[in-house]
């Protein structure tokens, strides 16, 4: 640029050639322009230089400007959040039932929400300036204080039910269950408060109830023992005396026919008061006694036992026996009386055709399922009645009733007993077609078992003559139970209470055997049980049998603690009598 402009103003304008010295303007161009040029040069990257560092810190400085918006939008949302959990915790601490308390740990109430004010009566700005205690007896008091220093950590809780006297003067019931604040939120405790007065009410109601519960319990167990006594007392001569009398040949036959019909009426009485007794046992508990037994056997012993029955009214009585029959273990008893139901009442409700027993078992994981069923020809049951059958004191209609008679018991008592089992129990009939009364247990199989049902044992006859002290207020017993043993070689003495029991004893009279009633006047027979006792000389004890209409399972146990050796239920059963005196007259005394 500068030879260009050197040649233009001397050449061209000024028209002086030898002024026109283009190699000395390079070199003064050179020498001048070279610093300046260098000089421009370093201008232009500082500027660059600066330029970068200002775009960089002008990208800072939005960058930390878009941080700082973005913390503050975090910030607003997350304030927020906490105004509106702030406000749901307002709403539920002003609307929930249970009172919230709060205190520090140096005992400074910290907090109270509003329901305290429903609860004690105090404004939670009263209640946070009041005595920690206010309202709470200083045995409570104490209580609280106790459960609180027990609690080890924020996981700990613990429950105090305790009075509370409102500022109204109303005494409350209070149920408070504390906590522990963890130390990073400030520490102290926490309780939890609700009004249980309604509810110690209810609870007090509830125990009252179940007391008098059980008064009514008590008092129905003593009027059945009472009830039981009173008509198993008079049965037992009834029973007697027309059993000895059917045996008589001296009798006519209007006479003996007569004399069977008290005999099988008074039979008839006895099987009600044992269903009432039986069932009063089964409401109290049933315990079941397992032992080895074979299903064909008990439905042959059941078969047996109603055969007389059966053949009075021309019914024959066949067995079915399904294949595979096997040895169980279970409470063949009470199968037994199960069957024994079913079978008497086909008996029962049925006036032609036949009754046949089926006997079933298949297996199962656990054993054998033992069904076991009675099919009759008789009236049959409707359709609605097939449930309500096993129910208690549920008969098919009122007209059954007053035509075949009896409880309505002993189906309830069968379903009892099976369900105890774990069993099933049911009915298929038809109205006028018959009916089939089943069940099916599930039993364990068995090896060892005996190759008969147990019968009733025959009195062992007397091997010398026994002397024996019957013990007896009734007259008509006293000369039942002296008709009963006349055959025999028993010598009976008599006393009319315990007094003259105990008195004979006095005497020095030796006996082999006492039958001892229980409820007698002047001296009852428990009492006389342990006064001979006591009169006995070391190592002699003569066996006391009680001989009474007590026959529940608590009174038996009462006569054996009271120190008799057996018992012999009201009415006597003949067979039953003269076992006894053949056990326990003939025995050595110990």
């Amino acid at each position: 640029m500068a030879v260009t402009t050197d040649y233009c103003v001397n050449i061209l304008i000024l028209k002086r050639a030898e002024v026109f010295t283009p190699w000395m303007t390079m070199v003064i161009v050179v020498i001048v322009g070279g610093p300046l040029f260098y000089f421009l040069h370093s201008q232009r990257l500082n500027l660059k230089a600066a330029k970068r560092d200002l775009s960089h810190s002008l990208k800072i400085q939005r960058q930390t400007a878009e941080e700082a918006e973005r913390r503050r939008r975090e910030a607003e949302q997350t304030l927020s959040r906490l105004r509106e959990h702030e406000s749901l915790y307002r709403i539920l601490a002003n609307n929930l039932t249970d009172a919230l308390s709060m205190w520090w740990p140096d005992g400074r109430r910290r907090y109270n929400s509003p329901a305290i004010e429903r609860l004690t009566g105090y404004t939670p700005a009263q209640f946070l300036v009041a005595p920690n205690l206010l309202g709470v007896s200083d045995e409570d008091g104490a209580k609280a204080v106790a459960a609180i220093r027990a609690l080890q950590s924020p996981s700990d809780s613990s429950t105090l039910e305790y009075r509370f006297r409102r500022k109204d003067g109303q005494e409350i019931w209070i149920e408070s269950t504390y906590s522990l604040v963890p130390k990073e939120e400030g520490g102290g405790f926490i309780a939890t408060s609700r009004d249980i007065t309604e509810r110690k009410r209810l609870a007090q109601e509830l125990a009252q109830a179940a007391q008098e519960a059980q008064a009514a319990a008590a008092a129905k167990a003593d009027f059945l023992a009472n009830m039981t006594h009173e008509l198993r007392t008079p049965l037992t001569a009834i029973i007697g005396f027309s059993g000895l009398l059917r045996q008589s040949s001296g009798l006519g036959e209007t006479d003996a026919r007569q004399v069977r019909l008290i005999h099988e009426a008074s039979n008839t009485l006895l099987g009600v008061i044992n269903d009432v007794l039986d069932f009063s046992r089964l409401e109290a508990g049933l315990e079941l006694d397992a032992e080895p037994f074979k299903p064909c056997d008990i439905a042959r012993s059941a078969a047996a036992l109603i055969e007389s029955q059966a053949q009075a009214k021309g019914l024959p009585v066949l067995i079915e026996f399904g294949p595979g029959l096997t040895p169980l273990l279970g409470d063949a008893a009470r199968l037994s009386q199960v069957m024994l139901n079913f079978l008497s009442n086909a008996v029962k409700f049925t006036s032609e055709g036949q009754i046949v027993i089926s006997v079933e078992q298949t297996g199962t994981a656990a054993g054998q399922r033992l069904r076991m069923a009675v099919r009759d020809s008789g009236i049959g049951l409707p359709d609605d009645m097939h449930e309500a059958v096993f129910e208690r004191f549920i008969q098919a209609d009122a007209g059954v009733a007053r035509r075949f008679g009896g409880t309505g018991l002993g189906l309830a008592i069968c379903k009892r007993i099976i369900e105890a089992m774990g069993g099933r129990i049911g009915v298929e009939s038809a109205q006028g077609r018959g009916s089939t009364f089943w069940f099916e247990v599930e039993l364990p199989v068995t090896e060892s078992v005996a190759n008969d049902l147990p019968v009733a044992s025959q009195p062992a006859p007397l091997e010398r003559p026994v002397r024996l002290l019957l013990v007896e207020d009734n007259a008509a017993n006293r000369e039942l139970i002296g008709a009963l043993l006349a055959p025999f070689e028993v010598e009976v003495d008599m006393a009319v209470d315990g007094v003259a029991a105990v008195d004979a004893f006095k005497a020095g009279k030796g006996y082999d055997l006492v039958l001892m009633d229980v409820q007698m006047p002047v001296m009852d027979g428990l009492t006389a049980t342990r006064r001979i006792r006591a009169l006995e000389p070391m190592g002699i004890r003569t066996p006391i049998v009680a001989m009474t209409a007590n026959v529940l399972p608590e009174q038996v146990a009462t006569c054996m603690a009271a120190g008799m050796d057996d018992h012999l239920g009201k009415p006597i059963n003949p067979g039953r009598l003269l076992e006894m005196v053949a056990r326990w007259g003939q025995a050595e005394a110990a």
